[in-house]
């Protein structure tokens, strides 16, 4: 059902629409085929939209009037589900590699019924968001409440409501990984158990997800700005499901503020107002405000893993069984689907460990809740938290030091290249001197003796070391062998310009993490130029090479060895050329500061006179001498499926065994992400990282009630890691730089989430333990450590 106020050929208007761009208002433009200038041109204005949303989790739509709403005050068009689903086909958060998975269809607005509380139902496009608000009170929609789905153990019952009703249950996805025989290691063998629950959070990105379609009829041409990791996927996404031609669908990523994963999936209002655009043929904005960001932004880490460990009496590990149980959302996000994270839970648990014996089952269900799926450290930190928590009480059990422990069963340097149990080949690690090197930063026996001074003084510190293994650089095993149009290349075209100043254009996009920045210096290197001297260009398919963009930690990795490459290549073009136009051999010059130079470093002439040459006197040089000063190359990694970082995190904490709340002391990371290029922003993405994991262990949580009403949708009541409850954190690097590239960078982004909680954990149950308690949900709010202490 819809309602419409205005016509898409925009009679009424002040002028006509002649030609295509939207200049200021009052800009002159050239009428066609008259030939003279005219003030009287007012081209399309753009509208905003706005959202009904459902206020049940789960309940049957019923009819919608939306007569009222049609006829109010700037309004131009209240759209339906039937309206996008004549425009728009289908998508499956699917992919083939995933045997069996499946999930429910998805449209931009809902036909039959709505699933999570905060749904998209109704959309009403005006010439202003506080008109288009206003218009949604007037909407009339009939909702039968149905039975919410929303505890996991509930979801997977054989007489649970079935949230997508054509399916026999609500799992979505169902896998085993099994290495040798477990059963025969945990009969022979003592050992430990755990069954964790992780808490839902969400992003809470500084800028909210934002959406702005244009579509312009005169050239079947959409041009969509948006607030995304993956400018090239959208343009694949939205030329498919609406039907238009991929060379004329352009997706404008600026420079965005924060993502961590968030911004990669497909939206129901990003689908929504790109469909709008197509039917008004006008331009149409969206933003998010903070509450619908939390009823609307994709959750990640809803699990509950119960696991155990098997080892020898000399602390050797054998043996690792798992069962994860994680909680999706109704259905599976696009494209990326939302069994990744539980897939890298299952594969990454034990993985630091010389384990042959190993079992892991994943159950991914439907709720009746907001979607959830990557965000930063995708799985990391629960197979983290569980390997560690698991590694810690065998060390318990054994009286040995949790440094001892890990000493003695990690992956020795001599065993690379290894294979996990689960499948995941591991190039070369630092497992053991990153062991070392935090046990030497943290001065750990003097923290130890300071520890059991105080615990004599009634005073309750915890000490917790954590190991991680984290996957970066993505090869097309990631996402490609599942039929995903999601690339896992980049490509970089790098420009001398006349004045001698160098343009790089690539694929990789900017979400506050220093891309740019990496990227500049690079090239910079590379060439020989000063980073002054060089401009880099992202996020906009119209004007950079299409590849993978920035997620999974790949930026610097594969975006970074193709801007090397592309560097060297045109190094070799000026240098081929100033040989041509001094007579000398390409071999015996060089570029060295922003010049080309005697291999001595004697300047020879700059790279603007060259460039002027080469632009405007290229009948100077010789015939088979090109004056092409552009140079384009595109790099994917070929050698091993994923490189693998690897690093440890030691916590100290203080527990108020009277108040349950834990006070941060000091945090420690050593990290070793390949080759480091810019110190500064490595040891701030981790920082960064650290934070957000610490605000998983402490303080985030999206809480539902029974009805699937998430109770804490806003920042009053959703917490965040604040900068005074941050302890210092102290960075140091090991360098094991990956043989697949020359850059041999691997990544960091992920690094300090990926152990953080872990760490934590293991330092609140370190202080807890001489009072005869333990935690075993996060986060560790003080209302559960008072619980775990039997206080109320």
């Amino acid at each position: 059902m819809s309602a419409a106020t205005d016509s898409p050929t925009h009679h009424g208007e002040k002028g006509r629409y002649i030609g295509r761009g939207l200049p200021r208002p009052g800009a002159k433009r050239l009428l066609a085929g008259r030939g003279r200038y005219t003030d009287d041109v007012s081209l399309p204005r753009m509208l905003h939209a706005a959202f009904l949303r459902s206020p049940y989790a789960h309940a049957r739509l019923g009819a919608i009037d939306v007569s009222e709403a049609a006829g109010m005050p700037g309004v131009h068009r209240v759209l339906t589900g039937a309206d996008f689903s004549a425009i728009c086909t289908p998508w499956v958060g699917t992919l083939s590699h995933f045997k069996g998975m499946r999930s429910a269809p998805q449209l931009p607005l809902p036909l039959e019924k709505v699933v999570w509380a905060g749904q998209p139902v109704v959309m009403v496009v005006a010439e202003t968001r506080a008109e288009a608000e206003d218009a949604l009170e007037a909407i009339q929609v009939e909702f039968e409440e149905l039975e919410a789905v929303v505890d996991l153990d509930a979801a997977r019952a054989a007489d649970a409501p079935r949230i997508d009703a054509d399916a026999p249950d609500n799992v979505l996805f169902r896998t085993r990984i099994e290495s040798g025989s477990t059963a025969e290691a945990f009969a022979e063998a003592d050992s430990v158990a755990v069954d964790l629950r992780f808490g839902r959070h969400t992003a809470v990105t500084m800028e909210p997800r934002t959406t702005l379609a244009d579509f312009d009829p005169s050239e079947e041409r959409l041009t969509v700005h948006q607030s995304t990791q993956t400018p090239y996927q959208f343009q694949d996404l939205y030329a498919r499901h609406f039907g238009l031609s991929e060379a004329r669908v352009r997706v404008i990523a600026p420079d965005v503020g924060g993502s961590f994963g968030m911004k990669l999936h497909v939206y129901h209002e990003d689908m929504a107002v790109v469909g709008a655009s197509l039917l008004l043929r006008r331009p149409v904005k969206f933003t998010a405000d903070r509450m619908e960001a939390f009823a609307s932004d994709i959750h990640a880490r809803d699990h509950r893993v119960r696991a155990r460990l098997a080892f020898a009496p000399d602390g050797t590990l054998t043996a690792i069984e798992v069962d994860d149980v994680t909680g999706v959302g109704p259905f599976s996000a696009y494209p990326r689907t939302s069994a990744v994270e539980g897939n890298q839970v299952v594969r990454l648990i034990g993985a630091p460990y010389r384990l042959t014996d190993y079992r892991a089952d994943l159950t991914v269900v439907a709720q009746n809740k907001v979607q959830m799926s990557q965000y930063r450290a995708v799985g990391h930190p629960i197979a983290c938290a569980v390997t560690e928590r698991l590694v810690d009480l065998a060390a318990d059990r054994l009286g040995l030091d949790p440094f001892e422990i890990r000493r003695r069963n990690y992956v020795t340097d001599d065993m690379y290249p290894h294979t996990t149990p689960s499948g995941y080949r591991f190039e070369k690690l630092s497992l053991a001197t990153c062991l070392s090197r935090l046990h030497d930063l943290m001065d750990y026996p003097r923290l130890r003796a300071e520890q059991a001074a105080l615990r004599e003084k009634g005073v309750h510190r915890g000490i917790g070391i954590a190991t991680y293994v984290e996957i970066t650089n993505p090869t097309p095993a990631f996402y490609g062998v599942g039929g995903a149009h999601i690339s896992a290349q980049d490509g970089c075209v790098l420009k001398l310009t006349p004045a001698g100043e160098v343009q790089c254009a690539i694929s990789i996009t900017e979400q506050g993490q220093g891309s740019e920045a990496i990227v500049g210096q690079i090239v910079a290197e590379g060439l020989g130029v000063d980073r002054d001297c060089i401009r880099v260009l992202t996020g906009d398919t119209e004007t950079t090479p299409s590849g993978g963009a920035t997620w999974a930690c790949r930026g610097a990795g594969i975006g970074g060895e193709t801007a090397l490459q592309a560097s060297r290549k045109l190094k070799r073009r000026i240098l081929e050329i100033a040989a041509a136009i001094l007579q000398a051999e390409a071999g015996a010059l060089d570029i060295r500061e922003g010049a080309v130079t005697n291999a001595d470093g004697t300047p020879r002439m700059t790279l603007k006179e060259l460039a002027n040459l080469a632009y405007y006197r290229s009948d100077l040089l010789p015939p088979d001498v090109s004056p092409a000063l552009t140079v384009a190359h595109h790099f994917a990694p070929r050698g091993y499926p994923f490189a693998f970082t690897n690093g440890i995190h030691g916590s100290l904490v203080e527990v108020d065994a009277e108040t349950g709340f834990v006070t941060l002391l000091k945090h420690w990371v050593v990290e070793d992400c390949g080759r480091v290029i810019n110190p500064l922003l490595v040891d701030e993405q981790i920082r960064g990282g650290v934070v957000q994991g610490l605000g998983a262990a402490f303080f985030e949580e999206c809480r539902y009630g029974e009805t699937g009403q998430l109770l804490n949708g806003s920042m009053t009541d959703y917490l965040v890691p604040m900068a005074c409850e941050m302890p210092d954190i102290v960075i140091t690097h090991v360098e094991t730089p990956t043989g697949d590239t020359e850059l041999g960078a691997k990544g960091v982004g992920e690094a300090g989430t990926a152990a953080a909680s872990g760490a934590a954990l293991n330092a609140v149950n370190d202080a807890l333990r001489p009072l005869g308690a333990s935690v075993s949900q996060l986060p560790m709010t003080p209302e559960r450590i008072l619980r775990a202490l039997d206080v109320i």
